[in-house]
């Protein structure tokens, strides 16, 4: 499963794991963040 997501003006592709490297965020490395603009979610079976 993946999805795309928006941060800082721009559109990333992520899955579970993915390590994302993004501007602009205040939050130190290593930790761990929530997204709240989902844009599309994904998987092998089509997109939603």
């Amino acid at each position: 499963m993946y999805a795309v997501i928006k941060t800082g003006g721009k559109q990333y592709k992520v899955a579970k794991g993915d390590v994302l490297r993004v501007e602009k965020l205040n939050a130190a490395a290593g930790e761990m963040i929530s997204f709240d603009q989902v844009l599309m979610l994904g998987d092998d079976q089509g997109t939603t």
